[in-house]
């Protein structure tokens, strides 16, 4: 699956940055998306495109030192922040894994997949849903994180903007998360997804997160993550939309981060 090595050098390369934005978004996210898979005592876990580690602390501090607890991602980067965050914990019944979760087969049937704001990086995306709950037992539960409908519109669409100015193009990659995403930003699209992939018990819930981002927090979160590839290659022109990009959200910026967190149940 080729077109998933860019993603691991844009989350190495931004690693970083990308963490600068687990206190106010990642971690608090990650906290409610365990709490709505209502992870138990010794259920076993697999948190598929790991991050950072901020839905697996949550999940392996929920299912005990008993359960199997698997993270993987493509970042070999972000899996040392999220391994650095289990040793500080005492979490010792995590095993973390760089793979694409693609082409991840365990030898465990797991009560629990999570996913937090990952599925839409899945080229295929049904077929890529398919594989997680695949390695779900009967009865399991599949949840989810991703961008409500709205969500980082402004952000995304002033930064695009000032990178047009540049003569810059959408990249076909970030089209394709675009079009993911598109598909499941609302409810009764999510619901009606997971349904026709066979999912039931579905429930999708719209929860408003407002983030407020001084102006280097609003850089951090275009270079840890693919918006940095929309930025003009020529440093001196990356530079000037860097500047004009900032000057227009001001010196504090309300992001709205508006996500839907989505639970399902393996029949």
């Amino acid at each position: 699956m080729p077109e998933q090595q860019p993603l691991a050098e844009i989350f190495d390369s931004g690693a970083g940055d990308f963490e600068r934005m687990a206190p106010s978004l990642w971690n608090p996210m990650g906290n409610a998306l365990v709490a709505a898979a209502d992870v138990k005592l010794d259920e076993n876990v697999l948190d598929a495109c790991c991050g950072g580690g901020s839905i697996t602390v949550p999940a392996a501090q929920s299912a005990g030192p008993g359960a199997v607890v698997d993270a993987v991602d493509l970042s070999a980067e972000l899996l040392e922040v999220a391994a650095a965050k289990a040793k500080t914990l005492s979490l010792e019944n995590v095993v973390f894994t760089q793979s694409d979760v693609l082409g991840f087969h365990p030898g465990t049937e797991y009560d629990v997949v999570l996913c937090g704001y990952a599925v839409f990086f899945l080229p295929d995306m049904d077929s890529g849903v398919r594989h997680l709950a695949s390695l779900l037992r009967s009865g399991g539960r599949f949840a989810f994180s991703t961008w409500a409908e709205g969500a980082l519109t402004e952000f995304s669409t002033t930064l695009f903007r000032h990178c047009a100015a540049e003569g810059v193009e959408l990249p076909a990659t970030s089209e394709s998360s675009r079009d993911n995403m598109l598909r499941i930003n609302t409810p009764q699209k999510a619901t009606d997804w997971l349904q026709e992939l066979g999912f039931s018990d579905v429930n999708a819930v719209h929860t408003a997160v407002p983030v407020l981002l001084s102006q280097d927090l609003a850089w951090s979160l275009v270079m840890g993550s693919p918006l940095r590839l929309l930025l003009p290659s020529d440093a001196a022109a990356a530079d000037r939309v860097r500047a004009a990009f900032l000057a227009e959200l001001g010196e504090e910026y309300t992001l709205k981060a508006d996500t839907l967190i989505v639970t399902a149940v393996k029949p």
